[in-house]
């Protein structure tokens, strides 16, 4: 009876096992009833886990941490950070999933910034654009220590999104630290709805130049932005800032179409599968702005979609890149959803520049370095049109100014140097 009994004990603790380690309606079982069919490294050990699930069970001394929901959530995403795809490949919590939701459909109730887990810490990848995150001058690379006094470090990323967010009109403290002052600091940030816009222009004051920016690439962006270069070639724009600064990305398709408003023909990108196999994704016909002088401003914020569009024009010779190295998200997203609500975005695929070159983990040179002093106040569309042209020429934004330098050259701004080594 005792030997039916630890069988019995053996066998519910390797079913929580199954659980504990995604809850993922019938897939973990399939794997456990497909076990023969793979090698041992092929496959998870199931033993092993239920003996630590058992232990900590059994021994740890503080039974009120031991919280199931959560030790799932934390084994899933341990999983997924063991596959080295940081910041990108991930788990997300029913909670993020609709924030995730609100962020797709351009309203997103919080502070506005995309936040990841980079190096072991919960980072800032980039403030939306006019988001309470923005006026509070978070910026890309920030570190979020604490949130309202309590400390974060360990905690899942889950958890620290759970904490940040909350309704609108009410008020949260991030502890953050800024490796470029080398400083901390705390910055109480009032909650909002966050509408997104997209798209934005302004015509540079004393200039024919456009300044567009693309915060996100969302559903609508292509057809946002074939209307703003329209309006651009109406008022006989001589050139094109295009601002991909602090942009996380988006969706793909998106990425492709807004490249190809700018290119007469080619590849926008090459997608390699798990195989090793590669396609070239070529770029759409009828571009609205294939010929005008053009220069892009990239940094450590822009990532994923944009990172395709800013390779892609300046692998095809058809604009310089002003600014810092990109964040280095070189992967595509699959949403995978789970039986409780959450979800698993995974990298099904890698995506290359049209002329092989690697953005995962990498990010992407720009061909004039130029980065911006800690205390400088970049240049948005939105703010634009309230300034003279004496005070641009005095900004602190030296990336919007070098910009402009090599549109006074316009075959520079289309013949590009190599980016440096």
């Amino acid at each position: 009876m005792k030997h039916k009994n630890k069988r019995t004990w053996l066998r519910i603790t390797t079913l929580l096992a199954i659980l504990l380690l995604g809850m993922i309606g019938g897939i973990a079982l399939d794997r456990v009833l497909a076990a023969d069919l793979y090698p041992p490294e092929g496959r998870l050990n199931y033993h092993l886990i239920s003996e630590a699930w058992h232990l900590i069970h059994r021994y740890y001394v503080d039974h009120a941490a031991e919280k199931s929901r959560q030790m799932t959530y934390g084994a899933i995403s341990g999983m997924v950070d063991s596959l080295g795809d940081t910041g990108h490949t991930r788990f997300l919590s029913p909670g993020m999933v609709k924030n995730l939701t609100e962020l797709e459909r351009s309203k997103y109730q919080g502070i506005g910034a995309e936040i990841r887990m980079k190096g072991g810490h919960v980072t800032i990848v980039a403030p939306l654009d006019g988001s309470p995150a923005q006026r509070a001058g978070l910026r890309p690379g920030d570190i979020i220590l604490r949130v309202n006094g309590q400390q974060i470090a360990g905690a899942p990323l889950d958890q620290v999104v759970k904490m940040i967010t909350g309704p609108a009109g009410t008020k949260v403290a991030l502890t953050i630290f800024r490796s470029s002052t080398d400083q901390t600091k705390v910055v109480t940030i009032k909650r909002a709805v966050v509408k997104l816009q997209d798209v934005t222009w302004q015509m540079l004051p004393g200039t024919k130049v456009a300044d567009v920016r693309i915060a996100s690439f969302g559903k609508g962006t292509v057809s946002e932005l074939r209307k703003a270069l329209t309006a651009i070639r109406n008022q006989s724009a001589t050139g094109i800032i295009f601002d991909l600064r602090d942009n996380p990305g988006g969706l793909l398709g998106q990425a492709v179409r807004v490249a190809s408003q700018f290119l007469k023909g080619g590849n926008v990108l090459l997608v390699k599968n798990a195989k090793g196999e590669e396609k070239a994704v070529p770029a759409k016909a009828g571009g609205e702005a294939t010929g005008i002088p053009l220069v892009v401003l990239v940094n450590g914020g822009t990532a994923s979609a944009a990172e395709i569009v800013a390779g892609a024009l300046q692998d095809r010779h058809r604009a310089q890149l002003v600014g810092e190295t990109t964040f280095g998200t070189g992967t595509v997203l699959r949403e995978f959803k789970l039986s409780d609500g959450s979800a698993l975005l995974l990298a099904i695929e890698e995506w290359l520049t049209p002329d092989g070159h690697v953005i995962w983990h990498k990010g992407i040179k720009p061909n004039v370095v130029v980065a911006l002093s800690p205390d400088a106040s970049p240049l948005i569309p939105e703010s634009e049109h309230t300034i003279t042209a004496r005070q641009l020429r005095k900004s602190s934004d030296a990336q919007v100014l070098r910009a402009l330098q090599l549109l006074r050259q316009p075959t520079s701004a289309t013949k590009h140097s190599p980016p440096p080594s």
